[in-house]
């Protein structure tokens, strides 16, 4: 079952029956397709705000990446079903007569020479770029505020998200809008690929473009109006993120020897891709721990806020799954290990095993660049009483540093409507889940397991899963069934006896205190 995904990479994973990988491949697309000129897979922009990347370099990968396989003697006839990710938030424009083109391809040439005139716009808005500032001002406006277009898409108007794309394009070049037929994202831009006729979007990809109402999972025609006319019909239908969307095209058959039988099952954002291929279940939170600190979260019932985001869930239709993103994570870790911890991590680990838990009330919030959640900057340390003080021991500063990240974590988390459950499990990935010290803190301050997670193609295998999920959703095997050969994360710490009851007011406290930095004006050189 290969999988496609989007980013400086396309990858590729085939599993077999026992959820085994048999193959894995990648192309990258600054060093395998020189002549698209990008770097990290973008074209950044002269106003530094604007980035994109070349379709047809996408498409070219694709045709790369299975002429790889076919050299090496994978067998396509084994394949039986194809899902896959796109980068969350990208953009692709279909121009009017490219469906026709689509339909028609011949065997005989490769995919990126049939489709070279395929598309309106070159050059696609991916989720780096942060260009629509007046956009999503306008889409505020017309949803009724920020808060109230979180309470329908789930997230407030963020500039990478792809409605405010569509209705810059619109804005600036109405006749190229007006060229366009159809406008997929990323993963459905792929996913067409594959069925030689338009995808449709599935739900979780559709939630990350500030234009579907997540609760009923139906576009929003407020939102679609304040973006573009007829931009309903340019979008086409949205699907349950398990839909079987058809069978492969004639092309791949003739092409590469694939079964007629092969079924295309709906692409999804890389994100949702990954909370399937790391088996989240419900309760559970997911947390990478790498320059950026990133949070998937399992929910039930979500409360959508003016921070993170709420996406329809992949793999359970009745659930969702939430996003937080810091900012400040192992780039300040590392900062303060240098500046208190003469840059040894043994020496750093051994100040959070000799503090005590709570840090005896000793408070701090540390940003050295401006956070997204909550949006502050600097550093601000409270001792017991409240009192805002200059500096802290080494040891306290260390813990102060830690546990004041977990714990914005958890506030955050819970205000999206995150709940910690007795089965919960956190899952850590990303360098620093490979210290155990500060994951003990992690889990002390979660009240919950901790295990860690190989997630290096967690949108991959998340993919194959899913193709599987597919084929037999509609049939009484359960996601859980599906993915229950796959590996098992590895058990590293769990909560010490009595810390929930230490962090309990710590908590209310430190939310309190937040509210205190936030009023601090952002410095004019730091603001957005």
């Amino acid at each position: 079952m290969p999988h496609m995904t989007a980013g400086h990479l396309l990858k590729v994973i085939a599993i077999d029956d026992q959820l085994r990988v048999i193959y894995e491949d990648n192309i990258h697309f600054d060093k395998d397709l020189p002549e698209f000129g990008t770097h990290c897979g973008v074209h950044v922009h002269s106003d530094k705000l604007t980035v994109t990347s070349p379709v047809l370099m996408w498409v070219k990968a694709l045709d790369m990446i299975l002429e790889k396989m076919k050299s090496s003697g994978f067998n396509f006839s084994h394949v039986k079903a194809i899902s896959g990710a796109g980068q969350q938030h990208g953009s692709v424009y279909w121009k009017q007569g490219a469906s026709q083109i689509l339909k028609n391809l011949s065997p005989d040439l490769p995919l990126h020479q049939l489709l070279k005139a395929c598309f309106s716009v070159s050059d696609s808005p991916v989720w780096m770029d942060s260009s629509t500032t007046t956009q999503c001002l306008s889409l505020e406006k017309a949803a009724g505020g920020a808060q109230q277009l979180a309470n329908i898409t789930g997230s407030r108007a963020c500039e990478r998200f792809t409605g405010n794309q569509i209705a810059k394009i619109y804005s600036q070049n109405p006749e190229v809008y007006a060229q366009t037929e159809r406008i997929s994202v990323v993963s459905s831009f792929a996913a067409s690929l594959f069925l030689s006729v338009y995808a449709p979007i599935d739900y979780c990809d559709g939630s990350g473009m500030n234009l579907l109402q997540i609760h009923d999972k139906m576009w929003s025609t407020t939102c679609l109006s304040a973006c573009a006319p007829g931009l309903e019909e340019k979008l086409g239908p949205v699907v349950p993120s398990s839909s079987v969307l058809g069978s492969l095209s004639p092309y791949y058959i003739q092409r590469y020897g694939f079964s007629p039988d092969c079924k295309v099952v709906a692409f999804t954002g890389d994100n949702p891709a990954s909370l399937a291929g790391m088996k989240l279940k419900e309760g559970d939170i997911a947390i990478s721990l790498g320059t950026s600190d990133t949070l998937f979260l399992w929910i039930q019932e979500p409360t959508p806020a003016l921070e993170g985001h709420i996406f329809c869930n992949p793999v359970d239709s009745k659930a969702y799954m939430a996003l937080l993103c810091f900012k400040n994570g192992s780039l300040m870790r590392e900062r303060i290990r240098d500046d208190c911890a003469s840059g040894s991590w043994d020496e750093f680990s051994r100040a959070l095993k000799c503090t005590v838990v709570g840090n005896n009330g000793n408070l701090g919030f540390y940003f050295d660049v401006i956070e997204i959640t909550p949006e502050a900057v600097g550093i601000h340390r409270f001792n017991r009483d409240n009192n805002k003080v200059p500096d802290f021991p080494k040891e306290v500063e260390i813990r102060a540093l830690i546990e004041g990240q977990f714990m914005a974590k958890r506030i955050h988390a819970e205000k999206l409507g995150y709940k910690i459950m007795p089965r919960t499990r956190i899952l850590a990935t990303g360098g620093a889940s490979y210290n155990k010290e500060i994951l003990q803190v992690l889990s002390d301050v979660f009240s919950a397991p901790v295990y860690t997670i190989d997630t290096a193609n967690s949108a991959c295998l998340g993919c194959a899963y899913r193709a599987i999920h597919g084929l037999v959703a509609q049939t009484s095997v359960s996601w859980v069934d599906v993915v229950k050969l796959a590996p098992e994360p590895r058990l590293v710490v769990t909560p010490t006896a009595g810390t929930d009851q230490v962090y309990q007011p710590l908590l209310k406290r430190y939310e309190a205190l937040e509210q205190k930095v936030l009023c601090n004006p952002i410095p004019s050189h730091l603001a957005k």
